[in-house]
């Protein structure tokens, strides 16, 4: 099941708005990220507003900044990985 992005709004203080093709949506904090790396370019934060789902469903800055939908989704709605993969889950040993 991959659920993909269909709209994303910078907010103040290094967070965005998400919403999700499966209505899903709400806030998540990327402020441990900026000024570090890549992400030093949001030091100037007309830069961070400049948020959009890219055209691979990936949450995009620039061609050098983007974020995986899918970890954000995690992040946002507290799943597990598994949750969204479900091959992820451990097969049973037969004994």
């Amino acid at each position: 099941m991959l659920v993909k992005p269909i709209e994303v709004k910078a907010l103040d203080d290094y967070r965005i708005w998400l919403k999700y093709a499966d209505g899903v949506d709400g806030e998540v904090d990327l402020s441990n990220l900026a000024g570090k790396g890549v992400f030093s370019k949001w030091n100037n934060y007309s830069e961070f507003q400049k948020v959009h789902v890219g055209s691979h469903g990936a949450i995009t800055w620039c061609d050098e900044i983007d974020l995986c939908p899918d970890s954000i989704y995690l992040k946002l709605t507290g799943k597990a990985p598994q949750d969204l993969f479900p091959a992820l889950h451990p097969k049973p040993i037969d004994a």
